[in-house]
């Protein structure tokens, strides 16, 4: 079991970032096989999705390193440099794009949680998002059936979390994702809920 005195948490960006990439597509694929995701990885998918991390000057990974070993990571970017169904949600509610900070993944190995990473993770991406001057940061979190049949005996979700980092989830404001389901031969559409927090205290 790890300790959080082995755990070094460090941000990436520009050359750093993208050497970053490999392992964050291997967290992705693993961290997100589990319920509620329950994403098939695939790899041809994760370089395309990712691109936009190495294609943004304002891209953001925060990792977490045991050693030389990328345990965690945590993504953002300006939600223009994002693909346009990102976007969509907020476009159709008339919401500025420009002033979004998103948030992708957070993903940690499992024998690491519990020591304050994914406290690190939040707190690195807004300090960005101030620094580059965003007005409000943003993710999304895959909406699933409380009597899915994948869902884990005494699965407790995130939202008490978020919600302590000062998130919460906006009303209607749904995007719809798609990828292949463990167990499934076929592609289908996810609805993601966007939770939303103002960085300026203002809202």
């Amino acid at each position: 079991m790890a300790g959080s005195s082995a755990i070094a948490i460090r941000d990436l960006t520009g050359a750093a970032l993208i050497a970053a990439l490999d392992g964050l597509a291997d967290l992705r694929i693993a961290v997100f096989r589990d319920f509620p995701y329950l994403y098939a990885g695939d790899r041809a998918y994760e370089r395309d999705y990712l691109t936009a991390y190495a294609q943004s000057k304002g891209a953001l990974i925060v990792g977490a390193f045991d050693g030389d070993r990328l345990i965690g990571a945590a993504t953002a970017a300006p939600m223009a440099d994002h693909a346009s169904e990102f976007a969509a949600p907020f476009r159709e509610r008339g919401m500025d794009i420009d002033d979004i900070f998103y948030f992708g993944e957070s993903v940690l190995l499992p024998d690491y949680r519990g020591h304050g990473v994914g406290h690190a993770f939040f707190d690195r991406r807004e300090a960005r998002a101030r620094e580059l001057g965003f007005s409000h940061a943003s993710f999304c979190a895959v909406v699933r059936p409380t009597d899915h049949p994948a869902r884990p005996a005494g699965y407790s979700p995130l939202d008490a979390f978020w919600r302590k980092r000062g998130f919460a989830p906006v009303d209607g404001l749904i995007g719809e994702y798609g990828w292949r389901d463990v167990g499934s031969d076929a592609k289908t559409q996810h609805p993601m809920q966007f939770w939303l927090k103002s960085l300026t205290g203002r809202d």
